[in-house]
């Protein structure tokens, strides 16, 4: 669809949802009562900035099902989030939201040249997490064969995509990565014993060079994907130009702002991002701020597609560490380790204070083969990295280079940060 096109699109749909959470959603009336705003407000899509925001906090508020706009007769289905502090988000569905979720994820899959020659094996968990349904329902709707993997087991699991031929998997990166160590200790080599060529990851911060060392060693490539059990679950992924994530413009609008003063941001400017879901039905999503730091692109994408494109997103605003008064990610960390042949694929921040000063540790494993009784060589390579680390955060972190297998895996998202301040 030609942008105009899609604009008008977005503007109509926008309008409808306005009207609908003023007129049957008592949480959304009254903010936008508060605001001194009604439905006829909205006349451009830039009067998306009139309506108010909804935080996570809102959603906790809300719980288990405040928000909520239609009656438990009409839902199908609960998903919830996994709840990293207090009580978890849940999330009821109508047939349509769970329509227009798999349709989203398959246009994703299509994107990439995925369809009916594919077996695609989904190692997100299932239950209440939505990753794995997620990807289930969109693969059997372009035509795939589906392996409901889940997670753990991963020796079984590697010898489902030897033997089952599969061709696509579905992960966190943290976990693909773990599945090809494991994979080396039972002498498969998954470039050259299976077919595995495309890697459907997300739900954690990762970088390029994270994508660059999955496909050297795995000769995967792995694609980036993006949601949230808020939005529905994972929805948005990269086409096959690996470059931005397309959001289906019939589906979700949106904005980036300045996550300090919540002002708009323009294209190409990196800021928190705002979605606000158009087609909901059982739980509206207006102006949610997710957290996660991005730009919307400004050129079109060679893939012909005028659906927005989004920027790897870089960390989360709740994810981002600041010492001394410095905004670090994870993700500049991994970017930075990721460039030493030397360095294994796991690493941890470890954030303390003492005497009221802010200290960063970096744990970082050694590739075995990089491992030596050499005191010299290896304070020479910490010494390396620990400045390498510097000139990318802009602020000092003490290295500690650790043997391979030394860390802790996780077979779902990896926990990179122990913060052990006290405030």
């Amino acid at each position: 669809m030609p942008k105009d096109q899609l604009d008008r699109l977005q503007l109509k749909l926008l309008k409808i949802l306005a009207r609908r959470v003023y007129d049957s959603s008592p949480f959304y009336h009254e903010r936008m009562r508060e605001a001194g705003m009604t439905p006829q407000d909205i006349r451009t899509l830039a009067d998306v900035t009139k309506l108010p925001f909804m935080t996570k906090k809102d959603l906790r508020d809300g719980y288990p099902d405040k928000l909520f706009m239609r009656d438990r007769s009409e839902l199908i289905r609960y998903h919830a989030s996994s709840g990293t502090t207090g009580k978890p988000t849940i999330v009821g569905y109508t047939r349509n939201d769970v329509e227009n979720w798999s349709e989203s994820l398959a246009r994703a899959l299509t994107s990439i040249g995925l369809g009916k020659e594919d077996v695609i094996q989904v190692s997100n968990t299932y239950g209440l997490f939505s990753g794995g349904l997620g990807f289930h329902y969109a693969a059997e709707k372009i035509g795939a064969v589906v392996v409901p993997a889940s997670t753990g087991n991963t020796e079984r699991q590697l010898e489902l995509i030897r033997d089952l031929e599969v061709t696509a998997i579905a992960a966190t990166p943290s976990y693909l990565m773990y599945m090809g160590e494991v994979a080396e200790k039972m002498g498969i080599d998954i470039r050259r014993d299976t077919k595995l060529r495309s890697g459907l990851l997300g739900a954690e911060p990762w970088s390029d060079r994270m994508r660059d060392r999955i496909y050297e060693t795995m000769g995967v490539r792995g694609f980036n994907c993006f949601g949230a059990s808020e939005l529905s679950g994972p929805m948005f992924l990269e086409c096959a130009e690996q470059d931005g994530i397309h959001f289906w413009g019939d589906l979700a609008l949106v904005e980036i702002i300045d996550p300090d003063s919540g002002e708009p941001l323009g294209p190409g400017q990196k800021g928190e991002m705002v979605v606000t879901m158009l087609q909901k039905e059982a739980f509206p999503m207006v102006r949610y701020r997710m957290g996660d730091i991005t730009s919307i692109m400004e050129e079109p994408c060679p893939c012909g597609r005028a659906h927005p494109r989004l920027t790897r997103i870089q960390g989360r605003v709740d994810d981002m560490i600041i010492i001394r008064g410095i905004n670090v990610f994870p993700s500049q960390v991994e970017h930075a380790l990721m460039q030493h042949r030397e360095l294994g694929n796991e690493f941890q921040i470890v954030v303390d204070r003492k005497d009221h000063m802010d200290s960063m540790l970096v744990r970082v494993e050694l590739r075995p083969e990089a491992f030596t009784d050499d005191i010299v060589e290896l304070n020479e390579l910490r010494e390396y990295i620990s400045s390498r680390l510097k000139g990318v955060l802009n602020v000092s972190a003490k290295v500690e280079l650790v043997q391979s297998g030394t860390l802790p895996r996780f077979e779902g998202k990896a926990k990179r940060v122990v913060d052990r301040r006290e405030y």
